[in-house]
C-alpha cells in the first residue's frame, strides 16, 4: 500500500475529477481542492479571462504557483487541470507529495459530459473533436508517467465510479493519520478491476 501525503487526480477535461473527487473527499473525511478553482479565487478572474489576457503560458505559470502551494498541505483530494502535467516539474511534485489516480475518459465521454460547458478555453475552437484527440495524444503518456493507478470513469455514473474508485483508493493508499482521530485507519479491501502503475 502506498503512503503520500495526498491524493490528486489527475486527467482529460471531463473525466469527473471535480464531480467524483468532492465524493470521494467526503467519503473519506479530507479536505477537496480543484486547483482550476483555487486559481479563480486567488486571481478574481475567471480561467478563460486569464487565458484571454495572459495566453497559455501564463496560466500554466500560475497554475504551477498553485499546485506548488497546495500540495505542501495534506490530507487533500486534489483535482488537477487536465494541462498540469505538461509540465515536468508539476508531474515530478504531484508524484513526490500524493497519490495519483490518472481518471481517464474516452472522446465520445468527454464530448458528452463536456457538451454544454462553455468555459473551457481550449475548447472554444469550431473542432472540439479534434482539439480532445490532439489532447489525448499529447497528454496520455504523461498521465501515466506520474499516476500510481489509472481508473477509467467512461462506464460508470457519478455516484457508481465514487464508490468503485473508493475501494480502489482503500486497497491502494494509505493516507496520513488524522489528527483529530488518532486511532483512525484504512481499512483495506477488495478493489473492482485496476490498472495499477508501478
Amino acid at each position: 500500500m502506498h503512503s503520500a501525503p495526498n491524493l490528486v487526480l489527475v486527467g482529460p477535461m471531463g473525466a469527473g475529477k471535480s464531480s467524483i473527487g468532492r465524493r470521494i473527499a467526503a467519503r473519506f473525511g479530507l479536505a477537496f481542492v480543484d486547483i482550476d478553482q483555487e486559481i479563480e479565487q486567488r486571481t478574481g478572474a475567471r480561467i478563460s479571462m486569464i487565458f484571454e489576457c495572459e495566453g497559455e503560458a501564463g496560466f500554466r505559470a500560475r497554475e504551477r504557483a498553485t499546485l506548488a502551494d497546495i500540495l505542501v498541505g495534506s490530507r487533500q483530494v486534489i483535482a488537477t487541470g487536465g494541462g498540469a502535467v505538461l509540465d515536468p516539474g508539476n508531474r515530478s511534485l504531484l508524484r513526490a507529495r500524493g497519490f495519483v489516480v490518472h481518471m481517464h475518459a474516452d472522446i465520445d465521454t468527454q464530448l458528452t459530459r463536456l457538451a454544454r460547458d462553455r468555459t473551457r478555453p481550449l475548447l472554444a475552437g469550431d473542432n472540439p473533436v479534434e482539439v480532445l484527440r490532439r489532447l489525448a495524444a499529447e497528454r496520455a503518456p504523461l498521465y501515466a508517467e506520474c499516476a500510481h493507478l489509472r481508473f477509467d470513469t467512461g462506464p460508470h455514473a457519478c455516484n457508481e465510479a465514487t464508490a468503485q474508485l473508493g475501494h480502489l483508493i482503500e486497497t491502494h493508499w494509505q493516507p496520513p493519520a488524522d489528527p483529530a482521530d488518532p486511532d483512525a485507519s484504512v481499512v483495506a479491501s477488495a478493489g473492482a478491476a485496476s490498472s495499477p502503475v508501478p
